[in-house]
């Protein structure tokens, strides 16, 4: 079934309805499993071409073979984006297979829960490095590219943990707080070059991410319904930019 396009309060944008990230690279972190493989299926059917990256590679073609079974451009690339060496490679071989990074999703990321007097530095720096460190890693890699073309987004996952504290967060909390303050200021620093710096803070996803005991999966937020919001802030008409989206179940699990 063919949608009607969505026009723009501006009535003159008109948000493409067949492929409208034909001929689009997108770069996907974390992109095996549950939200990063919910956003990468969500951009093959946008019509984009996808780089996945993740570290299990078993675990990492398996998503890609599934995509490329439904017609999409799929590159997988494992890789540890806790190591800047890496994530250089990574981008390299991705815009020599498929073109220039147009869209960035920085997905990856753990989790480490428990009070914080209990955790170890090297906790702490896995975490850091994961959800935080790779996050500017990675942007700074593909926004020189996106600064020439004076266009490009960067989609970072966030959680609403980088808004509210809770026991046994300490760790994670601050990864995330941290994102969205960076998340915020790259906003600022690349908007004047016509680049979209977002991110999407969603509540607990039911995944095998972390524990959800006692909660009803089934009224929790699903992979699916980040994917949606991805997909919302890429099609926003040229003159303006989804800065940040809080997104909670209808119903508390």
């Amino acid at each position: 079934m063919v949608r009607p396009a969505f026009v723009s309060p501006d009535r003159n944008y008109k948000v493409p309805t067949n492929k409208p990230l034909n001929g689009k690279v997108a770069l996907v972190t974390g992109a095996s499993r549950g939200i990063g493989m919910a956003i990468a299926r969500r951009l093959a059917e946008m019509g984009g071409a996808l780089s996945l990256c993740a570290r299990d590679a078993a675990k990492l073609e398996r998503a890609a073979s599934e995509l490329r079974s439904r017609g999409a451009s799929v590159l997988a690339l494992p890789a540890d984006l806790t190591r800047s060496n890496e994530i250089a490679a990574l981008v390299k071989k991705t815009e020599e297979s498929l073109g220039p990074v147009e869209i960035l999703v920085n997905n990856a990321g753990i989790g480490v829960f428990g009070p914080a007097q209990d955790a170890s530095e090297a906790q702490w720096d896995a975490v850091l490095d994961t959800n935080l460190k790779a996050v500017f890693l990675l942007s700074k890699a593909v926004a020189p590219g996106m600064i020439t073309r004076r266009s490009g987004q960067i989609i970072n996952i966030a959680s609403l943990a980088g808004k509210n504290t809770f026991a046994g967060g300490a760790i994670y909390c601050a990864s995330k707080w941290g994102l969205l303050g960076l998340t915020g200021c790259m906003a600022e620093d690349l908007r004047g070059y016509g680049i979209r710096v977002s991110a999407v803070c969603p509540g607990s996803v039911a995944t095998d991410f972390s524990p959800h005991t006692g909660r009803d999966s089934q009224k929790m937020l699903q992979p699916e319904d980040v994917a949606h919001a991805v997909a919302m802030i890429l099609m926003q008409a040229p003159q303006s930019f989804i800065s940040e989206v809080l997104l909670r179940p209808t119903q508390k699990p």
